[in-house]
């Protein structure tokens, strides 16, 4: 347990009181918090540099220069919280499975699972397989001040659709016929996967993250019965493994505007919302007792900067009747993104919310 979290999981008094983790728990905020996913990537010159010649699985077991690059939009963009820089992936690496993330392609598996004995390959997740992690973020939370860090992780079914594919992929082909076909492997396979990515968020709050963020990048590719059926109990298992611990839980899926009420229903503090649905009418379908978070599509930033106030001045007056609300992106900040259109943003949001 770090020196900065209490055994309950409480930050330290000035990053509890942080604006963005006051909107997380639907309390009155001094302004709209603002970060962004992807915000410690590709659209900053300086991370460019400092990964320079560096493979993406190696950066992000090098707790320096994971320290480095997660300061970095901080520093440059004024955001209200830092992410932690690493890879939903990183957790089976760590467990032994035989993956690496090719430039242009992304993650890829050299063995994928397709059977039953394909199970065994995935063993718990401890403390001692991701050192570094707990390094990394020791370093952080001192560097940080009062300004919360994200602690992040891939979801059991996105996960899966890695393993089981092979690799990124457009249909899930190889992933619902598993589903469909033997869902009794399908269950004991995001079981487990649960279990892995819960031990993998606990070592990231343990070690002083504020706030965890689970990534289904890929569940929108289901409708909402099979959602229900095939995913939701996994999901839930790792929001309910996590939740002694009293930090925000976000819970955050692309094309998810049919699922977003199911997404909630997993014990998500926060849904992430991406810019397909409004925020009032995702609201609406995600029902009470839940703060939102987003949803400006990324690529309005490559527009001039008064479309990008317009949409974001859509966007916050939509979130207005909101019981919190965390201003993002629908997705990750893509690659070829000026930065400094991220710096105005967060500029511009934080005036134009001001209490």
């Amino acid at each position: 347990m770090s020196a900065n979290q209490s055994p309950a999981g409480k930050p330290p008094t000035a990053t509890y009181e942080s604006a963005f983790l006051k909107a997380c728990r639907r309390e009155a905020v001094p302004h709209t918090p603002v970060w962004f996913m992807r915000q410690a990537g590709r659209s900053l010159p300086e991370y460019r540099k400092v990964r320079e010649g560096i493979p993406m699985l190696e950066s992000c077991m090098r707790p320096e220069l994971v320290t480095e690059i997660t300061l970095q939009p901080v520093r440059r963009h004024g955001v209200d919280a830092a992410i932690f820089f690493s890879d939903i992936v990183v957790p089976l690496k760590a467990i032994g499975i035989d993956l690496d993330i090719k430039p242009g392609i992304g993650p890829v598996v050299e063995n994928p699972i397709r059977s039953r004995a394909d199970l065994a390959r995935l063993r718990d997740l401890t403390p001692e397989d991701v050192t570094y992690v707990t390094e990394a973020i020791g370093l952080l939370t001192r560097e940080l001040g009062g300004t919360p860090l994200i602690g992040f992780a891939g979801a059991p079914f996105t996960l899966a659709s890695y393993l089981v594919e092979g690799g990124p992929s457009r249909n899930h082909e190889h992933t619902k016929a598993l589903m469909y076909g033997d869902p009794q492997m399908w269950a004991d396979l995001l079981d487990r996967l649960a279990g892995i990515t819960a031990a993998f968020l606990k070592v990231q709050i343990e070690a002083g993250a504020s706030a965890v963020q689970l990534f289904d990048s890929w569940v929108g590719a289901l409708a909402p019965a099979d959602y229900r059926r095939s995913v939701l109990p996994a999901s839930r298992k790792v929001f309910e493994a996590v939740a002694g611990y009293g930090v925000p839980r976000i819970h955050f899926g692309v094309g998810t505007g049919e699922l977003l009420g199911l997404m909630g229903e997993a014990g998500a503090d926060v849904v992430g919302v991406d810019w397909r649905v409004p925020l009032d009418e995702a609201a609406r379908r995600v029902g009470p007792g839940k703060a939102l978070q987003g949803n400006l599509d990324p690529a309005v930033l490559f527009s001039s900067r008064e479309a990008v106030e317009t949409k974001t001045r859509e966007i916050l007056d939509a979130a207005a009747g909101l019981e919190g609300h965390v201003f993002n992106l629908g997705h990750g900040v893509l690659p070829s993104t000026d930065p400094d259109a991220l710096t105005r943003l967060v500029e511009y949001v934080h005036t134009q919310t001001a209490r």
